[in-house]
């Protein structure tokens, strides 16, 4: 007879109903999982033959006891006590042996198997666009990564491991009794049947268990994440919200508790009656294979094997349908893995995209309209994907620009004008809903992302710095930057004093999203991050509104070298800035209301105007 390959067997214990919301795995989700084992083809077939060796060497005993009763002790051969006693040791010692090599080989595999779904969703994740993390929860995406991979990797390993151990121990324990005793052997086999009622009753329970148990935890995840960084415990100190906080939080981890409750009391519910069920078979064999041996029918040493085997044969049909319930709720991981894979990406590069090569700096837009898209598209609900947040009308309507390269372009209107969404374009952040914008003449859809990217650099209003050091957090932008590059470009954005002047100077840690640097500091730190990448686009987002009036001026002249023969959009408020411009940009309600230089606008009566004596009035002196 021929044992199942792991796979059949997965396939088979996989066929009920064990996906998410009540419907069944279907074929093409057990593809993908056996894609991802795959690579471990070798390792799990090793992993398969050291369980089946395991597993025989574990069928001996029972058959040297009944020598031991039978014949030994019967005959009063002591040297034949011997050898058993000798093969007995050897026997234990090489099964011991073979379960340090089954538990290596399963180490291998799981943390393997852990790696690559994780890595392979970091990946996806940090290409999907940004429509995604404006509705996506983070803690969310860390409870996939986290707790979702690893009970994934279970159905491969653990499970599979107790599965196949399981099934050929239950084969080969019951030929070995069919030949011992056929009478008691089907005795035993009566009550086989009972062992499955428990399993399906209980498996469906415990998967709907453990999908709301996952989705309270990461719904946990997510309110640790948002409050256990500086933003969200200031905000929660501001308004006085402890009490309210611990009290949410209290009602989420209760909800935990009482899941983890409930499916510890199913599975012991479970495991009590397969036990109970057992324990009632054994007693049947002992008792009819008692009246067998005062019959003289069968032998004592028989009758003790048979009992041990009877055990071998209730176990593993508890560990099975243990492992049934375990494949389905890993099943239920796997589906939620997937779910975030298969969140489709709209910012894609096309099949024939080109890199750009030597960037001059040439920005076109022609005709660009441009509406937020909806990022509940193709999203699982659990992500997000159960509301929409689309724009409904056009952000930017008929925008059609040309700057040549080397030209500061200043963009200004009033608050919701769309001047920050016109430069998200830029960097390929969001796509244009009509129209299209060109760099050097390429559609920015027709070149890939990395060397769009690489061309432009970005200083945001709010700049994001890493929990590292000041000198990891400047090497971002490139990696390989020297030492003295690192400090040229920060003497040059008038930032380099600060940073000598630090504890530990460019090692100095800069604190959760660089909170132990001022908004100035931190503004200027993202400008040197900017210099170090030397794009030949720079898009500054009011990258001086957090700037005193002396810090900003020395911003500004080294901007004024630091930009020169570099092409920049500049989002501003302040009259220095607006005033150096070669031209600007005036937006209205996503229009282009008036373009110029600061002399050709300042006095034709247009919004401009109005904007520059508002502008007038707030500037200090």
């Amino acid at each position: 007879m021929t044992a199942p390959s792991p796979f059949q067997i997965m396939h088979s214990m996989s066929a009920d109903r064990s996906g998410l919301d009540g419907k069944s795995i279907n074929r093409a989700t057990r593809r993908r999982v056996y894609g991802f084992a795959q690579p471990y083809r070798a390792h799990i077939i090793l992993f398969v033959a050291t369980i089946v060796v395991s597993t025989f060497l574990g069928l001996l005993p029972p058959l040297l006891i009944r020598a031991v009763f039978d014949v030994a002790i019967v005959d009063g051969n002591g040297s034949y006590l011997n050898t058993l006693f000798i093969i007995m040791v050897i026997a234990a010692i090489g099964e011991a042996a073979l379960s340090l090599v089954e538990r290596w080989l399963s180490s291998r595999i799981g943390e393997g198997l852990i790696f690559d779904l994780r890595v392979r969703l970091f990946d996806h994740v940090q290409r999907m666009p940004l429509a995604f993390f404006t509705r996506t929860q983070t803690g969310t995406l860390i409870s996939r990564l986290n707790n979702d991979v690893i009970g994934a990797q279970r159905a491969v390993t653990g499970t599979l491991g107790t599965v196949v151990g399981n099934v050929i121990t239950l084969g080969g324990t019951l030929i070995a009794m069919l030949l011992l005793e056929w009478r008691l052997t089907l005795l035993a086999i009566v009550i086989l049947p009972v062992f499955v009622l428990p399993a399906r009753r209980v498996g469906a329970g415990l998967q709907d268990i453990t999908r709301e148990g996952m989705n309270v935890n990461a719904s946990m995840n997510n309110t640790m994440t948002e409050r256990f960084n500086v933003a969200g415990a200031l905000l929660v100190k501001l308004f006085g919200r402890h009490e309210a906080e611990a009290a949410d939080f209290g009602e989420r981890a209760g909800r935990v508790r009482d899941i983890g409750v409930r499916s510890a009391m199913y599975s012991r519910v479970f495991v009590v009656a397969l036990t109970l069920v057992g324990a009632i078979g054994t007693a049947l064999v002992y008792w009819l294979g008692g009246h067998l041996v005062i019959d003289n029918n069968i032998t004592p040493g028989t009758l003790v094997a048979l009992g041990l085997y009877t055990v071998r044969i209730y176990m593993p049909l508890t560990s099975l349908s243990n492992a049934r319930v375990d494949i389905m709720t890993a099943f239920v991981s796997f589906e939620r893995v997937f779910e975030v894979l298969d969140a489709p990406n709209a910012i894609t590069d096309a099949e024939d995209a080109i890199e750009l090569v030597d960037p001059k700096g040439a920005v076109s837009f022609e005709h660009v309209r441009f509406r937020y898209p909806d990022p509940a598209e193709g999203t699982p609900e659990s992500l997000g994907g159960n509301e929409s947040t689309a724009s409904v009308d056009d952000v930017l309507r008929d925008v059609d620009l040309h700057i040549e390269p080397g030209q500061m372009i200043a963009v200004v209107g009033p608050s919701g004008a769309g001047k920050t969404t016109l430069t998200s374009l830029v960097p390929r952040l969001y796509d244009v809903t009509e129209g299209a914008i060109r760099i050097d003449g390429h559609d920015v859809r027709s070149v890939t992302q990395r060397s769009l990217r690489q061309a432009i650099g970005v200083v945001s209003q709010d700049p994001h710095l890493f929990h590292d050091t000041v000198i990891a957090n400047l090497r971002y932008a490139r990696p390989d930057a020297t030492d003295d590059e690192v400090r040229e470009a920060c003497r040059a954005a008038r930032i380099h004093h600060v940073i000598d002047a630090l504890p530990e100077s460019y090692d100095t840690l800069v604190g959760e999203r660089g909170y132990r640097l001022s908004g100035g500091e931190k503004q200027r730190l993202a400008i040197a991050r900017m210099l170090l990448k030397d794009p030949a686009i720079v898009v500054l987002d009011e990258a001086t509104s957090h700037l005193d009036t002396d810090n900003e001026a020395q911003v500004q002249e080294a901007l004024a070298h630091a930009l020169d023969g570099r092409t920049s959009l500049v989002i501003a408020h302040r009259l220095s800035t607006i005033t150096d411009a070669d031209m600007i940009v005036v937006l209205d309600d996503g229009r282009v209301v008036e373009t110029g230089t600061h002399d050709e606008l300042r006095h034709s009566g247009g919004l401009y105007e109005d904007l520059y004596e508002t502008l007038v009035r707030a500037e200090p002196g």
